[in-house]
């Protein structure tokens, strides 16, 4: 097209000629006034999938080379590895020593979302986020799913207070940012805790983990083995029914023995439990993914190599902490 414009350097008038007045312009002067062409790539409102190229459009150099599923595989198993050890070292050794774990990860957690919100124009209100997130696990500890209720009604009170401060301005627009926040990760983590509260709480939280873990890796392993069918390819597009049916699967294998035989439950409530945390653990991925894109970022932070940010680990485990406090309070009573 730029050959149209400008005359064919090989002598071929076909094309038409630009003009200044009545006269031709001259070759140099159209390159000028040419505007160079667009290069194929990723527009900026669609964010790059990591590990295909760099901004000059070289491949990224790196000492693990990304898996098919997108991500550092090598990193990413050994910070899964070293997260699961501190894990279950915590709920073996001490159970208040793993509320103290998911305490801090609730304050990274809440930290990491409300710098991604600022990228997207929405400034939450910080401190009564952190300080509430510790009151709500508190109280979730020491007074059950009361204390979980009223831990999340006083944070969001103070958020709503906090903001007043900065005036009228984005007031809606931040205050309900913050009340999202507040509700995304004390509220659904406190449900974790509720899990821990009972004398058996250990091995409730693990066999909670246990299944999402289950879920991502099935997951994972049936999608890049068999996934040609894309789920939801405008939120996720590596994200494919093949890769479900295999968490479901893995959830159902992790789920049913524990359930059977450490709580004492029905072997049928194993094919329940899995099923539905492997439907909750993808709709939180998906709902983080969809936040993701609106803010225009790949990642809620950069803290877990492999990985992205804590939140990027925590998408699927909170939303599905509610469901399995939920079912397990049916399946295996206290």
């Amino acid at each position: 097209m730029a050959a149209g414009l400008t005359g064919s350097p090989t002598g071929d008038d076909t094309g038409p000629v630009g003009l200044v007045g009545s006269r031709p312009a001259p070759p140099g002067a159209s390159r000028l006034t040419t505007p160079p062409p667009e290069l194929p790539g990723p527009s900026l409102d669609e964010p790059r999938d990591e590990g295909t190229t760099d901004d000059e459009g070289t491949p990224p150099q790196s000492d693990a080379p990304p898996s098919r599923a997108g991500r550092n595989l090598r990193a990413a198993i050994g910070v899964g590895l070293s997260l699961g050890a501190v894990i279950v070292v915590s709920l073996l050794v001490w159970r208040p020593l793993f509320l103290g774990v998911l305490v801090a990860a609730v304050l990274v957690g809440v930290y990491e979302l409300t710098k991604a919100l600022e990228k997207g124009g929405f400034r939450a209100p910080l401190v009564p986020l952190l300080v509430g997130g510790v009151v709500t696990e508190a109280l979730a500890w020491t007074r059950g799913p009361t204390g979980l209720v009223v831990g999340f009604l006083v944070t969001a009170l103070a958020v709503l207070l906090w903001r007043l401060a900065d005036g009228p301005a984005g007031y809606l627009r931040d205050a309900s940012a913050g009340v999202l926040a507040d509700l995304y990760v004390p509220l659904l983590a406190g449900f974790a805790v509720l899990l821990l509260v009972p004398e058996d709480g250990a091995t409730r939280v693990l066999l909670f983990i246990a299944t999402v873990v289950a879920s991502d890796v099935g997951g994972y392993a049936a999608g890049v083995l068999f996934g040609k069918h894309p789920m939801a390819p405008s939120i996720s597009p590596k994200k494919s029914w093949e890769g479900m049916a295999g968490s479901v699967l893995a959830c159902m294998l992790v789920a049913t023995p524990i359930i059977a035989l450490a709580l004492d439950g029905p072997w049928w409530g194993g094919l329940l439990f899995g099923a539905a945390l492997a439907v909750s653990a993808t709709l939180g991925d998906l709902a983080e993914s969809l936040i993701k894109r609106d803010l225009g970022i790949k990642d809620m932070g950069d803290l877990l190599p492999g990985h992205g940010g804590l939140m990027d680990r925590l998408d699927s485990l909170l939303p599905s902490a509610a469901v399995a406090y939920l079912l397990l309070a049916v399946l295996a009573p206290v």
